[in-house]
């Protein structure tokens, strides 16, 4: 039975290095940014006392989400025994790492004073989410350091199993505690909910594999390995069933707003009258990131070719940013009910709809914090051997006749 050898890539070419400069000046653009907001203070931004988390909190929470999902594919390997994706995992782990480490940054950034970070991580409110999310951040981070180590060192394998159902454990308790950032704010009417939580998990499957998918062709294909059409043949069809889940969870959340009274003019807003929000959500989130991809993933031509395969996976991960623009700043641009049943007006534009143009230094913040994981990543598959020296036909083949043995 062939083997599967690890190796990494030489990057010694001018494509690598022109790319590995490109993300290196986004990432200066980004800091530049950032420091520049420091500086003047967010009234430079398109934020204001009512919209306090703008366009890299939408990038940032996409990045952790996406991190804990793309760990997805490891755990179907180590959780449930499945030979087939077993040389799929270290590449899953690293893009777990990078993609969780470009989120904090953005998000650190964002939020003004980072030099007070140390603040938050000697001193606990355990009744706040955002407290609490500090442990599952750090623990996270530990816990992928270590399943990598039984993955890559061969005297650790036997306990890939262990550790790897750990992980899995840990990044849905991950993801919920995420989710729960928004649905314990119950301040806000369009977050106070309990299927944020799971929707967030389930939202997270999708977004990790398509950004998986996406790295794996790229990487492959630039590093002129073979990739055999089986691997992508099964992310697909897993692409296919996430996204459609993630589909399912936010139609039953906005059916259940609009069985509740008291969320219809909500629910309202953000699917009719809410202006670019509605456009986003029907557009970008339900069209484009996700009736659009599985459309193209099911079809029985458009689904067989790697450059449409790329393309559904982009249009899942636009579809996602949108999601999250819809999700963080819609419901911000919500006004507050402070006295409901009665209408309210004051200096302060209470019972308003409060607007929001993102400025070019958020957006430069976000991309910053994409552009860091893809360093970390970029850097790793260089140094460390976590791509396999070959995918083709053969020994996928191989893989998956093992597989369907052991199943």
């Amino acid at each position: 039975m062939p083997t599967i050898a690890f190796r990494e890539i030489e990057g010694r070419s001018t494509g690598y290095w022109a790319l590995l400069g490109a993300l290196g000046a986004v990432t200066l653009a980004g800091l530049a940014s950032a420091l520049y907001m420091e500086h003047h203070g967010h009234i430079v931004t398109g934020m204001t006392n009512q919209i306090v988390w703008g366009i890299p909190h939408v990038f940032a929470v996409f990045l952790i989400v996406a991190a804990s999902g793309v760990l997805n594919v490891a755990s179907i390997a180590s959780v449930f025994g499945r030979t087939f994706y077993k040389p799929l995992a270290p590449l899953s782990g690293l893009l777990a790492i990078a993609m969780l480490a470009g989120g904090l940054a953005v998000l650190t950034l964002d939020l003004g004073r980072a030099d007070r970070l140390i603040v938050a991580m000697t001193y606990y409110n355990f009744k706040s989410i955002f407290a609490l999310n500090v442990f599952l951040y750090t623990v996270f981070f530990a816990i992928v350091a270590v399943y990598l180590w039984t993955l890559m060192e061969r005297r650790m394998n036997g306990y890939s199993g262990a550790v790897g159902l750990a992980a899995f454990i840990w990044r849905l308790v991950l993801t919920t505690g995420t989710g729960s950032i928004f649905g314990f704010l119950v301040a806000r009417q369009a977050y106070d909910s309990a299927l944020l939580a799971p929707m967030f998990i389930v939202m997270s499957f999708s977004y990790g594999l398509a950004v998986y998918i996406l790295v794996l062709i790229a990487a492959y294909g630039w590093s002129r390995r073979p990739l055999g059409d089986a691997v992508l043949a099964r992310l697909k069809k897993l692409l296919i069933v996430f996204v459609a889940a993630a589909l399912y969870f936010v139609a039953v959340h906005h059916l259940t707003n609009l069985y509740v009274a008291k969320q219809q003019d909500y629910e309202e807003f953000i699917l009719l009258t809410g202006g670019v929000y509605p456009l986003l959500f029907w557009g970008g989130q339900v069209a484009l990131g996700s009736l659009a991809p599985i459309a193209i993933l099911a079809h029985p031509a458009l689904g067989k070719s790697r450059a449409w395969i790329a393309a559904a996976a982009l249009l899942v991960m636009l579809g996602a940013l949108a999601q999250m623009y819809v999700t963080v700043i819609g419901g911000q641009a919500y006004p507050l009910r402070l006295f409901p049943g009665m209408q309210e007006s004051s200096s302060f534009f209470d019972g308003v709809v409060h607007p929001y143009t993102p400025s070019a230094l958020e957006v430069m913040l976000g991309l910053g914090g994409v552009a860091v994981a893809l360093i970390i990543v970029v850097l790793g598959v260089r140094l460390l051997r976590f791509l396999p020296e070959s995918l083709d036909s053969q020994r996928v083949d191989a893989l998956e006749a093992k597989s369907e043995v052991a199943a």
